[in-house]
């Protein structure tokens, strides 16, 4: 068993889109032993460009958001104290925020990063790349 911590649009294509992910990485979504996880992180970005208009959702994120979850049975990643401080840590291969606590909680909590995003790939953690 391994806990996977999904990318924002790792998650958001799992819904309608998981065409985009390769299907060797969806069978290991798939498998019930994985744990599936989307961080706070993620909710906060979504939160934002929900509200930029920069992200169509059928719903507001507050409802979209905790019924996709619940519906498919992914678990929250809160930010903690621990992750926060880890970015401090990271070397500077990418310059998004969200996208480096999400390496932060990946490395801290032991996780797979799910992920699509090449400026990803060079952080020393576990992933699986779409």
């Amino acid at each position: 068993m391994k806990n996977l911590l999904l990318d924002t649009h790792i998650w958001l294509w799992l819904g309608p889109t998981p065409e985009k992910i390769s299907p060797e990485v969806l069978s290991v979504l798939e498998d019930p032993a994985n744990g599936l996880f989307l961080s706070a992180a993620s909710s906060w970005e979504i939160s934002i460009k929900y509200r930029l208009g920069k992200l169509p959702l059928p719903e507001p994120p507050n409802r979209f958001i905790a019924d996709r979850l619940l519906r498919d049975g992914i678990q929250f990643l809160p930010i903690g104290l621990q992750h926060t401080v880890r970015v401090a840590e990271l070397p500077d291969y990418h310059s998004d925020p969200f996208d480096r606590l999400l390496v932060a909680q990946a490395l801290t909590e032991k996780m797979v990063l799910v992920t699509a995003d090449e400026k990803m790939l060079p952080y020393e953690v576990e992933k699986l790349k779409v």
